[in-house]
């Protein structure tokens, strides 16, 4: 799930060509980015509050990424600072279930309701792939 390789596989219904960069280990900044009309990547920047290997991550974003440089300071950016994306991750009888929680709102909230099932979708195939 947070391979470089399987992230975009299992991202791509959010957006073609999603990917991350940084790091997943705790106090890491990270920035997940997808390509825009011209070219650049945008996204979000955010911080890895909590990495419990295999157990939870937690993500508290503090802003956006536009024309590839960190906005934290913009309307759009405070309204995202403080926002959190939560992944809890638990086992039983060898299969593991992936719980999310997210702040979101307005149309990006609507895109990830869309977006989720099909993305989740896609990282059970790609965890169940044989190896």
């Amino acid at each position: 799930m947070l391979g470089e390789e399987t992230y975009r596989k299992w991202t791509g219904d959010f957006q073609e060509g999603s990917h991350f960069l940084g790091t997943w280990d705790e106090g890491g900044t990270i920035r997940f980015l997808g390509p825009s009309e011209d070219g650049s990547f945008e996204g979000l920047v955010g911080t890895v509050a909590e990495n419990k290997r295999h157990e939870y991550i937690s993500i508290r974003y503090r802003g956006q990424v536009v024309n590839g440089v960190d906005d934290l300071t913009s309307e759009v950016a405070r309204q995202i600072s403080g926002t959190e994306e939560n992944y809890t991750f638990t086992e039983s009888n060898g299969v593991t279930t992936v719980d999310i929680e997210m702040d979101s709102t307005g149309d990006f909230a609507a895109m990830l309701r869309e977006a989720w099932p099909l993305a989740l979708e896609k990282l059970k195939e790609l965890s169940e792939a044989p190896r």
